[in-house]
């Protein structure tokens, strides 16, 4: 096992169900150019991240925050630092959804869901009622048999979704998966998310450019700095659930995005 992924011992007096799942320990990536140089695209980030949260990253393009999805779930080694993880020896299992659907457009989207089952060898009458317990969940009862070209690109990320949640990963990764949205199916994506989400008991690290998306959705926010990228601040969002778009205009709401516009600003983000 590889030394910056370790169990990790959570957090200071916490123990068993109180432990963190994911404890980010200085970590930084550097990455060597084309010309030997250096290039330093997230530097000195800690952070813990207990089981079951909604984590949201905000920041400027290319500050690095893929790169930092992608250590948090174990895809991408960081040049220092360490990564643990509450009760195992390596990264958890993890499900990935990107900005665009990423759908074989030959398979129907029972069959699209049904892909990691089959790449993993999975049993297929077990596999295929969890596909069908997954559609109900993402709203496409009825659609099992249509191709990704009948479907608005909103539902083919549902089934996108249901396809990351299909082998019940303990963390979802999503990387900006509603930024070739609209405007409207992207606000509607975002509420069938937290329901989605409160259904799958999974960790959700989810990046976005929208600091009212991150808002409304996140039990915390990641504000990011410009490259080299650290954590400017961490965000608590106290707000009660199931949340509602109505929430956008509370003085509550407002608050805590103007707080999250402040710190990009005075790192001269925005």
């Amino acid at each position: 096992m590889p030394a910056w992924m370790k169990p990790a011992a959570g957090r200071s007096g916490a123990t068993g169900a109180d432990a963190s799942f994911i404890t980010v320990e200085g970590v930084s990536k550097t990455y060597a150019t084309s010309d030997d140089s250096e290039v330093t695209a997230v530097a000195e980030v800690s952070c813990v991240i207990d089981a079951g949260e909604f984590v949201s990253i905000v920041g400027p393009s290319g500050c690095g925050k893929t790169t930092l999805l992608k250590m948090i779930g174990g895809l991408l080694p960081p040049t220092t630092g360490s990564i643990r993880y509450s009760g195992a020896d390596a990264a958890p299992d993890l499900g990935m959804v990107f900005q665009d659907a990423v759908l074989l457009p030959w398979r129907t989207v029972l069959e699209n869901i049904l892909l990691p089952a089959e790449v993993a060898r999975l049993d297929r009458a077990e596999s295929e009622e969890a596909a069908r317990r997954l559609v109900e969940l993402v709203g496409l009862k009825g659609f099992e048999s249509r191709y990704p070209s009948e479907l608005s690109g909103g539902m083919q990320q549902r089934v996108s979704i249901a396809r990351a949640l299909l082998n019940r990963p303990k963390l979802l990764l999503m990387d900006e998966p509603f930024g070739a949205l609209d405007a409207m199916t992207r606000e509607q994506m975002g509420q069938e998310l937290e329901r989605i989400w409160a259904g799958s008991k999974a960790t959700v690290v989810f990046i976005t450019h929208s600091i009212p998306e991150a808002v409304l959705l996140s039990d915390r926010v990641f504000a990011m700095t410009t490259r080299p990228s650290r954590v400017a601040e961490i965000v608590d969002i106290d707000l009660p659930r199931p949340r509602s778009l109505r929430m956008a205009g509370d003085d509550k709401f407002v608050r805590y995005t103007n707080q999250i516009r402040a710190l990009l600003l005075a790192s001269g983000d925005l």
